[in-house]
């Protein structure tokens, strides 16, 4: 399994895929999809779309994992937020690719054991897991951490389904 991980951002929106080989998983590529500040939105808009689509085309995941949004104080910054997100998700649904969402709660307590963690916390254990020569740049390094997420919570949930079914009994 191929899994994009995205953290999105108007500014600087992250990408990761990892893929599982065997039971482990091992890193493909990260980076980030930056916007130029001084262009009109619909312009930086594009500029994600884009990016995210080349990423796909050149790393063929087999599915996109993306941050959810978060309120915050700033109202505007959580609306631009929200469009630098839905150009990830659109590129992603362009491409055929379902599209799963994990809160940063999610992310950290899968990845570092502890869902108020922080930042720095969260690079060392996606350098860790995926046995990095050095710490991935901030956005692209959360981007990992919600692909391994997916992969953590894609183990859970067929150990879950092995045990129902061994049990006789299929949930859901």
């Amino acid at each position: 399994m191929r899994v994009l991980g995205i953290d999105p951002g108007l500014r600087n929106t992250g990408f990761g895929v990892v893929e599982v080989v065997g039971n482990k998983p091992h890193y493909i590529a990260s980076g980030v999809v930056s916007t130029n500040s001084g262009e009109a939105l619909p312009l930086r808009i594009k500029t994600i779309l884009s990016g995210i689509s080349e990423i796909i085309k050149e790393y063929t995941p087999e599915i996109a994992c993306i941050e959810k949004v978060f309120v915050n104080v700033n109202p505007q910054s959580t609306l631009l937020l929200g469009q630098a997100r839905g150009a990830a998700i659109a590129a992603c649904v362009l491409h055929n690719l379902a599209v799963t969402e994990y809160t940063a709660l999610q992310v950290k307590q899968s990845v570092v054991g502890y869902g108020h963690a922080e930042k720095e916390q969260v690079a060392k254990m996606v350098k860790l897991f995926l046995n990095l020569s050095g710490a991935p740049r901030k956005d692209a390094a959360d981007a990992l951490a919600i692909a391994l997420t997916h992969i953590n919570y894609a183990k859970v949930s067929k150990v879950f389904h092995m045990s129902a079914t061994k049990k006789g009994r299929l949930i859901g």
